[in-house]
């Protein structure tokens, strides 16, 4: 190996940080944002060079907890510690090895391990990845599921600031008529051209389901993963005809591949905390490039890092295939790195230092819950 890549890990340091929703975030079947948790990991090694990672799992979403990230930690300190980093799906199939399972534990340490690399090599994460083939990538704008005509303004407010496509939340309130209104205003509020789709985050029944589907048929509306199942979500896009997007249900190839057989997987959302990190991430976005589903590159939530994270996936893909990416350090505070990427008339950069290019100020980080040396 070149010399200057031989780094050994020293140090493992975790902080738990509070991020705040610039408004409660609404959603279906009772699921809320408001505060929530943020695991803030950074790999020292004995060369003086860190890499930071995230990972900000929403409580009753997915099947991750963000308090349990600092035990997984202690558990994986005998596989990390000492180890070189550069390397990542090597030292990360160790680490998946070792302990079975919690993809959001690993999706952190996978971040952090690239953003070394990235420094190792002297280039950003996205030039690892492929090279940069997207200097700007299209936002979406996620709205609150509220009363239609707030979700209405919301809609208006983002259009003006450039936004381009539209994710309208539906489901809170468990009434269909609702959800067929929110779709119809906020479709004809923002005119024709800009997507809108609908998200139900599995919160809904086939048979509600399908009545808004069918209820809206006659607009340029997607639809994303309304039910629990691949089976479900298959059965209201055919009763509809409406193009769908998966979300939920994609966290892994296989899943990927099921969605695809049975016709619903006109675009997806692939999360980071959902399939590990970048490195499996990459897997799946290699594998809709082959089957030629739109991919939303992202994270389920979280600030600054896991927000870089993603662009430098999205950025290495090639733009015909990504549907949107989401800046969701600018649904949150406090903001990690307030120098990070921003949106700019609908569109956003990722950063172009080496690594990551984001660097957490660490008077938002408080004091670490966990530290762990060699």
């Amino acid at each position: 190996m070149t010399p200057g890549f031989e780094l050994q890990i020293s140090g493992l340091t975790l902080w738990r940080v509070p991020l705040t929703s610039h408004e409660t975030y609404f959603m279906s079947s009772g699921k809320a944002c408001a505060t929530v948790d943020s695991m803030v990991l950074r790999v020292d090694t004995v060369q003086g060079t860190s890499g930071w990672g995230e990972v900000c799992p929403i409580p009753n979403y997915l099947p991750a907890y963000a308090r349990g990230v600092a035990p997984a930690l202690e558990n994986l300190a005998s596989v990390l510690l000492g180890a070189n980093p550069v390397g990542v799906e090597a030292l990360m199939a160790a680490c998946r090895k070792h302990l079975l399972g919690h993809p959001y534990v690993h999706s952190l340490i996978d971040i952090a391990l690239w953003d070394l690399t990235g420094k190792a090599c002297g280039v950003p994460v996205y030039t690892l990845l492929g090279g940069l083939q997207s200097a700007e990538l299209p936002l979406y704008h996620s709205i609150t599921c509220i009363a239609p005509d707030d979700m209405v303004r919301i809609a208006a407010e983002a259009q003006l600031a450039g936004i381009r496509q539209f994710q309208v939340k539906l489901g809170a309130d468990n009434c269909w008529e609702t959800d067929v209104a929110r779709l119809r205003m906020v479709r004809e509020a923002v005119g024709k051209g800009p997507l809108v789709y609908g998200d139900w985050n599995c919160g809904a029944t086939r048979l509600d389901a399908t009545r808004v589907a069918r209820a809206v048929a006659d607009l340029d509306i997607m639809l994303e993963q309304p039910c629990p199942t691949l089976e479900e979500c298959a059965a209201v896009r055919s009763a509809s005809g409406l193009p769908m997007k998966i979300d939920e249900n994609a966290h892994d190839t296989a899943s990927l591949l099921n969605a695809y057989e049975l016709g619903c997987m006109d675009a997806v959302a692939l999360k980071l905390s959902k399939f590990g990190g970048i490195s499996l991430l990459r897997q799946a976005r290699d594998l809709c490039l082959h089957v030629g589903a739109k991919m939303c590159i992202e994270d389920t939530w979280g600030s600054d890092i896991a927000t870089a994270a993603a662009l430098h996936v999205a950025a290495s893909t090639p733009p015909q295939a990504v549907l949107n990416v989401c800046d969701l350090s600018g649904y949150v505070s406090p903001r990690l790195d307030a120098s990070g990427p921003t949106r700019n008339a609908g569109r956003i950069s990722p950063p172009t230092g080496p690594g990551l290019g984001v660097t957490p100020n660490p008077d938002e980080l408080g004091e670490p819950v966990l530290a762990l040396a060699a």
